[in-house]
């Protein structure tokens, strides 16, 4: 396993040295001539094979080696528990808050160093661009050309601006590609790399913004402005840039937090712009010169295209809990083969509400504690979750709800238990990614044989009414009649604006939905089965060998006889068109025939699970809220309710009540607003006290 891991991060590395060679004269007089030798003269890859073969095939290698490391991973770790008691000083304070407060976020040392790394690296490359190109540039030259000295300079520095730009194209969808084995292989989930993804998309925008201005301001001073309108086809395509730009720049411009909280739709439907950007980025470069920086969209593809066959399937939805906080808990039914690990996300699609429109939340439910079902948590504050709040809590009734799903995402392993405590602070609906910390704390005390950490929740409420979101903590169901004498929880809970408690708590209902699904309706599962990094490892290695062997032919027999490898003949519009449908055609072929083994392989099982047991259940049924009236019927609810304390009119004095957990090493998790994450983190890089480990885990999209 360690030696699969080995392999992959010295191949990428490999590539990384491409990268930061590329620019200098040694690649240019010495190694580019020796690849495009032994790589762009076959009469069946053309001049693309250089290209494909020396920065694609990398990067697909890395993220097959990447689906081996982790199935032996899971194999070796089933339940993804890491009990480690202590690691070194050097991993702590590289894991430490550094930055807190800024355009960033929270940053730790790590990510300082590889962005700081990663900018140096954009420095170096157009630096030794301009130096290395500029030295060739001289009056005389300039004037042979019919420019000025600045002129030629300018177009100079145009070209490499766009050079650098595709470094960050290249790591541009990775942190998107949700079910990619990249980010877990070293401990990412794509929800804590969404941040990256932002960095990126910056980076990516400003760069090529800058690069289409200098060429227009050359175009200018040459009196070439009709060169905009230009589309060659055995060259440049300056139109296609254009276009490629415009659709970069209208995503960016919805990006910005102002439009995106207030007219969020407006940013999810302009974000498919993406496909635009990435296709005319292809016109406008060719598609010899895109698989410099192809490979992490090529991944993404793949990942792209097995989320929509997921969620082709309608998800049996089993039950919806509707609390007086304007919060649902929906619970769906679920492969007993289907694994993820707590703080897990599931996107859901419901047609009724919107068709297009998909939304994260986090799974709540444990898959050790409840091996058939899955629940997630949906706080009303948008106009989707308001949509489906005031439906269901409506008092029309609903005897089936259409829902789709894609996920769950999460990260390969969790590493909670390495700590002797865990301190989980919230605010308001923040509270749910904690649910299945706590459930999954719950089901290994019950399963297993190992110290179990001490865990503190310290949740703010604005008002009384969200207290009701603690009965989440525990199923409805699957859960034994007493929690076990291992597990120490405590709960403060704080209601911030209400100085006591209410009158009126007592009649307060949490309202429980029962739905009566069809035959058709699917349990939540893995679109790749139980061994699905396996089947992912498959796909990218053969549709990427599928790929090679349709451009093989297509080459060799059609584009090579008229091209001769000239790369001036044939249309690289055409070319591109061709290699972009043979991308598709690899991908969507091999993902389609690996979906259908799987459910063929498990057909029988899928069967058996589908039969609808048509029971009378009740439609609805309510019952009060348990920590309003602290009447409590189960003697799980009754023990929990014993470990909570509640504090009115109050907010949680975050420094103190850290301080005060003990402890060799406390893990501390913060998931709420803005200003109580920075103070949490800002606590947590603060020399008050070396035992408390800020978990770097974001909860937020």
């Amino acid at each position: 396993m360690e030696m699969t891991k080995f392999f992959m991060m010295l191949v990428f590395l490999g590539t990384i040295m491409l990268w930061i060679m590329m620019p200098t004269l040694t690649y240019k007089n010495k190694w580019q001539p020796y690849m495009r030798k032994k790589f762009g003269a076959s009469t069946y890859f053309g001049a693309t094979g250089t290209t494909l073969f020396m920065y694609m095939f990398p990067m697909i290698v890395v993220a097959c080696l990447g689906c081996v490391y982790l199935h032996f991973k899971k194999q070796k770790s089933p339940h993804n528990i890491d009990r480690e008691t202590k690691r070194g000083v050097w991993s702590t304070v590289l894991r430490k808050p550094m930055l807190v407060k800024g355009p960033l976020g929270i940053v730790s040392l790590t990510e300082i160093m590889f962005l700081a790394m990663f900018v140096a690296l954009l420095l170096w490359s157009f630096i030794t661009y301009l130096r290395n190109k500029f030295a060739t540039i001289t009056p005389q030259s300039a004037a042979e050309d019919g420019q000025s000295l600045w002129q030629a300079r300018l177009e100079s520095a145009a070209l490499r601006i766009g050079l650098i730009g595709n470094i960050c194209l290249a790591f541009l969808f990775l942190p998107v590609a949700r079910g990619s084995s990249l980010l877990p292989a070293v401990g990412l989930t794509s929800e804590s790399s969404i941040k990256y993804h932002i960095w990126l998309g910056h980076m990516v925008i400003a760069i090529f913004t800058a690069h289409g201005l200098c060429y227009i301001i050359y175009w200018v001073s040459v009196h070439e402005i009709s060169q905009m309108l230009m589309w060659d086809t055995k060259d440049i395509s300056n139109l296609a840039g254009e276009i490629s730009l415009v659709a970069g720049l209208v995503m960016w411009a919805t990006t910005y937090p102002a439009v995106r909280r207030r007219f969020f739709e407006v940013f999810f439907y302009t974000h498919y712009l993406y496909i635009v950007f990435m296709l005319f980025f292809v016109f406008h470069v060719g598609i010899s010169y895109s698989f410099i920086s192809f490979a992490g969209f090529y991944i993404f593809m793949v990942d792209r295209f097995l989320r929509f066959l997921q969620s082709r399937d309608n998800i049996r939805l089993l039950s919806a809990r509707i609390l007086p906080s304007d919060t649902i808990e929906l619970t769906f039914s679920k492969d007993p083969r289907l694994v993820y690990t707590p703080t897990s996300i599931l996107f859901v699609n419901i047609p009724s509400i919107s068709k297009l429109q998909w939304h994260p939340f986090t799974v709540t439910s444990s898959s050790n504690l409840e091996a058939e079902k899955l629940s997630v948590v949906i706080k009303s504050e948008g106009k989707w979750t308001t949509k489906l709040y005031q439906m269901l809590s409506s008092s029309k009734k609903i005897d089936r709800l259409a829902v789709s799903v894609e996920g769950p995402y999460g990260p390969a392993s969790t590493d909670f238990f390495r700590h002797e405590a865990l301190v989980m602070v919230c605010g308001g609906s923040g509270i749910t990614p904690f649910i299945s910390v706590i459930r999954d704390v719950i089901a290994t005390s019950q399963n297993q044989k190992c110290k179990i950490p001490k865990i503190t929740l310290i949740c703010a409420f604005k008002h009384s009414s969200e207290i009701s979101m603690l009965n989440l903590i525990l199923p409805l169901s699957g859960l034994q009649t007493e929690l076990s004498s291992d597990i120490n929880i405590k709960i403060e809970a704080f209601i911030t604006r209400e100085k006591e408690a209410r009158s009126d708590a007592s009649s307060e209902q949490i309202k429980t939905l029962w739905f009566r699904p069809n035959l058709s309706d699917q349990p939540i599962s893995s679109i790749l089965g139980p061994n699905s990094w396996l089947w992912l490892g498959g796909i990218l290695s053969s549709s990427f060998l599928i790929f090679m062997i349709i451009i093989g032919i297509i080459t060799r027999f059609y584009i090579y006889p008229i091209d001769h490898n000239t790369y001036k003949i044939y249309s690289w519009t055409s070319e591109s068109i061709i290699y972009i449908l043979a991308i598709c055609v690899s991908i969507m072929a091999t993902s389609s025939a690996a979906m259908f083994l799987n459910k063929t392989k498990y057909g029988n099982n899928m069967i058996q699970d589908k039969q609808v047991k048509n029971v009378d259940i009740p439609s609805t049924t309510s019952s009060p809220v348990p920590y309003s009236m602290r009447e409590i019927e189960s003697s799980p609810q009754e023990s929990l309710v014993q470990c909570t304390t509640i504090h009115y009119g109050e907010r949680p004095n975050l420094t103190k009540l850290l301080l005060d957990v003990e402890g060799s090493s406390v893990g501390v998790l913060v998931c709420g607003p803005k200003k109580m994450r920075q103070q949490v983190a800002k606590i947590c890089s603060a020399d008050l006290a070396n035992n408390l480990h800020f978990e770097s885990i974001s909860f937020s999209w």
